[in-house]
């Protein structure tokens, strides 16, 4: 009954929206206050339309998106299929290197007092630095864009994931791990029947926490290096003056976020367990 619930005032929320959306939207007197190079550059036609798509106007283009999302037709004119294909591939190629690095190491720092203490620093150094600002070295070193976005998608990935992964093996209950020590388990062994089913929630926290934020990046890195990738897809139908695409981009990118934000979440629950 509660999720009926959720779900109409998900609804509503929804229609409201659209109709603000719409209403703000319909044809109108022209804005006079708008800096005239950006009326020039936007293009409202001159009986004063609002240069910004309705609702009407993406749903049509989403249809349009959808019905061949996959077609190539040169390097400018690619699907959007095929856009969120090869930002995904990047993204998941960042984020499995990240992972291959930040557990073993995490278990590494949450295992060993004296390996925090001497990690904390470059950890606490690297970890605000904003992942584009590797990029203009990634090129430099790499030589290849497609590979450069690999890598700054794995140092943005790897620093939550590091970091939770360190938290959930130093959280694990003494007990649990003198009760494994009285039975002479080894250090191998204890490690993955003892502190990874207790690390692991805390582990797929992080992942999630990673993922989400590896997706944001690789916009953002797309349309510095351009190529292929959504974020190419949304500066390229910006320089199109196309900004129902952009829209649409828009919302292709929300929803491929809530898919793997819910995937991971979805995992998580499954390793969680009540005391």
């Amino acid at each position: 009954m509660e999720y009926v619930k959720s779900l109409i005032v998900t609804l509503l929320i929804l229609a409201a929206l659209l109709g603000v959306w719409a209403a703000g939207t319909r044809d109108g007197v022209a804005d006079t206050s708008v800096d005239p190079e950006l009326a020039a550059l936007l293009g409202p036609s001159a009986k004063g339309e609002s240069p910004v798509p309705g609702p009407e106007d993406v749903g049509a283009a989403v249809w349009g998106h959808l019905k061949d999302p996959f077609y190539d037709k040169g390097p400018n004119d690619k699907g959007i299929g095929t856009q969120l294909f090869f930002s995904l591939v990047r993204v998941l190629g960042g984020f499995g290197l990240a992972v291959i690095v930040a557990v073993p190491l995490g278990f590494v720092i949450g295992s060993s007092p004296l390996m925090q203490r001497s990690l904390e620093p470059f950890i606490q150094i690297l970890k605000p630095v904003s992942p584009l600002a590797w990029m203009p070295l990634a090129l430099y070193v790499i030589k290849d864009a497609a590979q450069s976005s690999i890598f700054v998608i794995w140092i943005c990935s790897v620093w939550p994931l590091l970091i939770n992964t360190a938290f959930g093996v130093a959280s694990v209950r003494p007990e649990w791990l003198n009760v494994a020590r009285c039975h002479e388990v080894g250090w191998l062994r204890r490690s993955f029947t003892v502190v990874l089913p207790a690390a692991a929630p805390t582990i797929l926290t992080g992942m999630k926490i990673s993922i989400g934020i590896a997706w944001l990046v690789i916009v953002a890195a797309e349309m510095l290096v351009g190529g292929t990738g959504i974020g190419y897809f949304v500066w390229n139908e910006w320089n199109n003056l196309s900004l129902t695409n952009v829209i649409v981009a828009i919302f292709a990118i929300g929803v491929v976020g809530m898919v793997l934000d819910q995937g991971l979440a979805g995992l998580t629950r499954l390793v969680s367990y009540e005391e």
